[in-house]
């Protein structure tokens, strides 16, 4: 079994486990964050073979968040330092998109999280995406890896950027 090759920030080497999800999650990594999140940092990277194939301690504890390591994470997390945002970003190939549910779940990890929370569903394809579609939870970022340069919003105050919500 060919394991996956994946360099993040420019010098750490990983391999992940062959298949779909995992080369959504470098496809992610390589094409979504430099063209949407250009210099962030990977500080998560979760793969079927092993939960927490990159995790970023040091990262994270700059943030000011430390974890339980049980905490359900999404399969990647950028630090784009420049705007301080935490992207956080669902791998789609056969469940878990950023539902109502899955929102509710993240926000509440990352609820002492001082840069702004972008909420990301990454899929393959649009036909994935359509299975899809109806679960979607509003205020986030759909983003599919065969047309890599258009993102869909769901609602929201802004477009790409964490939702705040006005008094």
């Amino acid at each position: 079994m060919q394991m996956l090759p994946l360099v993040i920030n420019g010098r750490i080497e990983l391999s992940l486990t062959p298949g779909a999800h995992s080369r959504l999650i470098k496809e992610i990594i390589e094409q979504f964050g430099p063209r949407y999140a250009p210099e962030a940092l990977v500080l998560y990277v979760g793969d079927t073979g092993a939960k927490m194939r990159h995790f970023d301690k040091r990262g994270f504890k700059a943030l000011g968040l430390t974890f339980d390591s049980h905490g359900k994470f999404p399969d990647v997390i950028l630090y784009d330092k420049k705007r301080n945002w935490l992207l956080l970003i669902e791998s789609v190939t056969s469940h878990g998109p950023v539902d109502a549910k899955r929102h509710t779940e993240l926000s509440l990890l990352f609820k002492d999280a001082e840069a702004g929370i972008v909420y990301v569903t990454a899929f393959p394809d649009r036909q994935t995406m359509a299975r899809y579609l109806s679960e979607i939870s509003w205020e986030t970022e759909v983003w599919v890896a065969d047309a890599p340069s258009h993102i869909i919003h769901f609602d929201g105050e802004r477009f790409l950027g964490p939702y705040e919500e006005t008094p």
